[in-house]
């Protein structure tokens, strides 16, 4: 694959990866898990420092290691068959769920705007999906490049809306003291609920590490972008949801889907619930193309070390275009048919549970590389090792544990679906022998 790919154009996609529908739609369900307007803004604080703690330390192993993505950083360090238990959950489940969970709201929104039958918002879906699965396929270096315009506009209607709240003259209170759950919320229950509600709005900047091959300057502009992509979304996200607050009281905003819609209506007037459709639908439309971007490549790689039926296949890229085209429809089709099934609510935060366990797995090996490997050259070091990589692994494990407790059947079929990748990766190391 061509190093094609900028530093710009890399941060572009950690931004365009995470913020998506989440910045939207989470404040509901999180002021309805924490009750107050202090522990709602806390648990994205908090959200935000953990992903950049855990962004901060497997930066170090981006920059340091010559392999492409996540997925060689867990066979570099625990062995192959970890790396590849990452990459199947990535790509049976992760992906395809992050793309058409996306796409349907995508269609959802598109239909309501343009008054359109509620019935046409799964075919809006699956065109999405086709549309940028063909962008996708002229090449790389096109997509990157339309990434980059889409985060920009994404930008522009969120920028407005913190403007103009934060200067609205009839904000309403929205204390960030004493720091408390609501009547009837517990302070753990609080923060642990609301801290896995707010992770899933940050769900998704590792993936740009699944370009490690293709970045222009990797030991540089990969952990640059992570970096700075993540501190930017995480203070995004504060502003925002302040400016929801003091447009709208907490029992406005607990469970209510429509926030965002309502506090633009407020703030503009009619033209508000317009802007912020339109927001919504750029912002999903950007977060579906990162995904997408990102996601073919976990075939891909999987299939470069021969881990897959079909190898000789799907670990092809287009010799001019550079892109993985059978592991782009691999994953495109397993979302188009997760659209036709529905319901991704489960299905996504069982993802997080999954995948955080393997971002704890990565900022361990940060520490078991500095006692096994002293010598490797770091480009790249975390800063105040070992703090914030014992940051990173404890809200790695807090968020694992606290699924466990609060979610049982979910992790359990979490775990179940990666655990199934095993006989296919059993059974490809005994045909390679």
């Amino acid at each position: 694959m061509k190093r094609q790919i900028s530093f710009g154009q890399a941060l572009a996609t950690v931004v365009g990866s995470v913020i998506g529908a989440g910045v939207f739609f989470k404040i509901g369900t999180i002021t309805a898990q924490t009750g107050s307007t202090s522990m709602t803004l806390f648990v994205w604080i908090l959200a935000g420092i953990i992903s950049i703690a855990s962004g901060l330390t497997i930066s170090e192993i981006a920059a340091s290691l010559k392999i492409n993505g996540a997925i060689k950083y867990l066979d570099y360090t625990y062995g192959r068959v970890w790396g590849f238990l990452f990459g199947w959950a990535q790509m049976i489940v992760y992906f395809p769920a992050q793309i058409g969970a996306l796409s349907s709201i995508f269609g959802v929104q598109f239909v309501s705007l343009f008054g359109i039958k509620a019935r046409y918002s799964n075919l809006i879906a699956i065109l999405l999906v086709l549309f940028l699965l063909g962008i996708n396929l002229i090449g790389t270096k096109f997509s990157s490049k339309m990434q980059s315009v889409i985060t920009i506009l994404k930008i522009i209607p969120i920028a407005l809306i913190i403007i103009w709240g934060l200067f609205n003259p009839a904000k309403i209170p929205a204390p960030i003291i004493p720091l408390t759950g609501g009547t009837g919320h517990s302070f753990p229950t609080a923060i642990s609920q609301g801290l896995l509600s707010a992770l899933f709005a940050f769900e998704g900047w590792i993936v740009v590490t699944n370009l490690a091959n293709e970045v222009k300057n990797p030991e540089k502009d990969l952990s640059r972008a992570i970096i700075l992509g993540l501190s930017a979304i995480t203070l995004i996200y504060v502003l925002i949801n302040y400016t929801f607050m003091t447009v709208l009281p907490i029992d406005q905003l607990t469970n209510n889907n429509n926030a965002a819609f309502q506090a633009s209506m407020k703030l503009f007037g009619q033209f508000g619930g317009k802007l912020v459709t339109v927001g919504i639908l750029i912002s999903v439309y950007g977060a579906v193309n990162a995904f997408m971007l990102t996601g073919m490549r976990t075939p891909y790689i999987l299939a470069q070390d021969n881990l897959l039926p079909f190898s000789n296949k799907i670990g092809k890229a287009n010799i001019h275009t550079g892109v993985p085209v059978v592991g782009a429809f691999i994953v495109d089709a397993i979302a188009i048919v997760m659209i036709l099934l529905g319901n991704f609510t489960v299905l996504t935060d069982m993802l997080v549970f999954v995948m955080w366990t393997f971002n704890t797995m990565l900022s361990v090996a940060v520490i078991i590389l500095r006692k096994r490997e002293p010598e490797l050259k770091r480009p790249f070091k975390v800063p105040w090792y070992p703090i914030i990589p014992i940051i990173s692994v404890i809200g790695g494990i807090f968020i694992v544990v606290s699924t466990i407790i609060n979610q049982f059947v979910l992790s359990i079929i979490g775990i179940g679906l990666t655990l199934l990748g095993l006989p296919i990766y059993y059974y490809m190391q005994k045909k390679n022998n």
